[in-house]
């Protein structure tokens, strides 16, 4: 079943100069339930304005976005924040975690207006994530006292506590060292595998993408497939490519030049 579809999307803004600045031309993606997809891109292309279509926190200028087979344009806005609120689950690269509380209290936080058992056991439920992302021991720690690489733990497990049908990640590992940026990946996609939900990356890191199954690329607005055996090949990486880029043959080849590539390394490393 198509749980999310984007039908031909542009996103454009006005500048002060009255010149106007296309952010995505044309998009179309369907995202069905147990999908992982993964978009790669440069910093300023356009990654996390899809993501926030997506999630349904931004609107299109044009195209058409529904959800569950219904046009998000025609709810209301009220439903539309309820029904984001319980089946969206959003990684933001920023975190967004509520200063001056605890970790407990953060991932606690969407659990506030739920239901029966998601309502009254919120504070286990919460403790239990908080747990599985490693971080049972910080759960009574003042969140903006943790490190970065805990405070996307937190972010995550907040995330994923009401057990959503979407998961949005923006760049998830990019706060975390290398073991722990893995053991998160896993972790999404266990809860994604647990739950028959979405999952869409949108990073960096070609490791990361490539856990996906599906594979994009997004450049100058433009969404396209994307073969990332192509990019391992042009960079540094190709050593080392994870066993799950297998899962690439069966995308059709993308265009992913190699000083792209490059490019994208030197900012990684930045």
């Amino acid at each position: 079943m198509t749980l999310v579809a984007l039908q031909d999307i542009t996103k454009s803004v006005l500048l002060p100069d009255d010149s106007t600045l296309e952010i995505l031309r044309g998009v179309m993606l369907e995202v069905g339930a147990g999908d992982h997809v993964s978009i790669v891109g440069r910093s300023g292309s356009g990654k996390s304005t899809l993501l926030n279509i997506l999630g349904m926190l931004d609107t299109p200028t044009t195209g058409t976005v529904s959800f569950a087979g219904r046009e998000v344009r025609r709810v209301r806005q009220g439903r539309l924040d309820r029904l984001r609120g319980d089946h969206v689950g959003f990684v933001f690269q920023q975190f967004n975690l509520l200063p001056g509380r605890t970790a407990l209290d953060n991932v606690m936080m969407p659990l506030g207006h739920a239901k029966g058992r998601l309502f009254w056991q919120r504070r286990r439920i919460a403790a239990d994530m908080l747990e599985r992302v490693g971080l049972g021991h910080r759960m009574e720690q003042i969140a903006d006292r943790l490190s970065g690489g805990e405070q996307q733990r937190v972010a995550i497990a907040r995330a994923l506590v009401r057990r959503p049908v979407l998961i949005l990640a923006d760049e998830p590992t990019g706060a975390l060292d290398i073991d722990t940026g893995a053991s998160v990946m896993a972790l999404l996609d266990e809860v994604a595998t647990e739950t028959d939900a979405a999952l869409v990356t949108i990073t960096h890191d070609l490791h990361v993408a490539a856990r996906a199954r599906r594979h994009y690329r997004l450049d100058g607005g433009v969404l396209a497939t994307a073969d990332l055996r192509r990019a391992f090949e042009a960079s540094t990486l190709q050593d080392d490519a994870p066993a799950g880029l297998a899962l690439a043959a069966s995308v059709p080849a993308g265009d992913v030049p190699a000083d792209t590539v490059a490019a994208d390394a030197a900012e990684r490393a930045s």
